[in-house]
């Protein structure tokens, strides 16, 4: 089954979305996440297209959507839930699951909390929780702040290769999926990431913007956690503790991933399966 691709206007901004499967099947929303695209979701988004009609947006300042002209007051996650309410109004959705990796999982705990209370019927939180390590936002700021510059694609596939090892096993395909959907052109004709370099002030802005046990201490749907058994920002002791309080979650450790497992081999796949089934 092939996606489509769309737009919409959310909170006065352009939010791209590709889109999977029958409109008359259960809604799922896949987010990806901080320096990503939607297109990070295309082997999972075709396993379940059969079962679910599935949106995955690409966040303000990523992928093709519009990038904020007032980053500090708008790349956080309390402006991303209020943008997750206005895209899933528009397209109609009352009662859905929703899928987040990284910070589309944040945006997933915060908006099923606050501005989506009681709308989300399953969260899946891919390696984030409450709590993310400061180890993990200095690596994430180091490359995220400052995206390098390429002459070639297959240059830039080659640091996707190496920044994001941690994601785990992907085909040579995938791989070179990944630079593709990745990539913008620079006016000097060089290539980088597709994502605005000024989406990382959340990290200065916004401090604290991650630190979100009292939000989820509200949840009160089912929740599957799945932390990569090297993650560096989903640490050990947090995701323990996350199936201990608030919804009681479910914990899956990803063997041979970091952060954030990518969701395209066939165990991860069928994990998230069963979980929203």
């Amino acid at each position: 089954m092939q996606p489509t691709s769309h737009y919409m206007t959310c909170l006065g901004r352009e939010i791209h979305y590709m889109k999977w499967g029958d409109e008359s099947k259960p809604a799922l929303v896949m987010w990806h996440g901080l320096a990503r695209t939607s297109r990070d979701f295309d082997d999972l988004a075709a396993a379940l297209a059969g079962s679910y009609h599935i949106v995955c947006p690409d966040t303000i300042g990523r992928g093709l959507s519009q990038w904020s002209p007032d980053p500090d007051k708008e790349y956080c996650l309390a402006f991303y839930a209020d943008l997750a309410r206005a895209f899933v109004d528009q397209l109609g959705f009352t009662r859905f699951r929703w899928v987040g990796t990284s910070m589309g999982g944040a945006i997933g705990m915060v908006a099923a909390a606050t501005t989506l209370k009681g709308r989300v019927s399953h969260l899946v939180l891919n390696d984030i929780g409450p709590k993310i390590a400061d180890a993990a936002v200095t690596r994430i700021r180091s490359y995220a702040g400052s995206p390098p510059q390429f002459d070639t694609v297959t240059q830039l596939e080659q640091y996707f290769r190496t920044v994001y090892k941690p994601y785990g096993w992907q085909s040579d395909a995938q791989w070179r999926r990944m630079a593709e959907t990745s990539v913008r052109r620079l006016p000097d004709g060089k290539v980088t990431p597709h994502y605005d370099p000024n989406m990382v002030r959340q990290f200065i802005a916004h401090p604290d913007d991650y630190a979100r046990w009292t939000e989820y201490d509200t949840l009160d749907m089912p929740v599957l956690v799945l932390r990569g058994v090297d993650s560096d920002l989903l640490l050990q002791d947090t995701a323990e503790e996350m199936t201990r309080r608030g919804p009681k979650a479910r914990l899956e450790v990803i063997p041979g991933c970091g952060h954030a497992p990518c969701l395209n081999v066939p165990e991860q796949i069928g994990l998230v399966a069963g979980f929203l089934a």
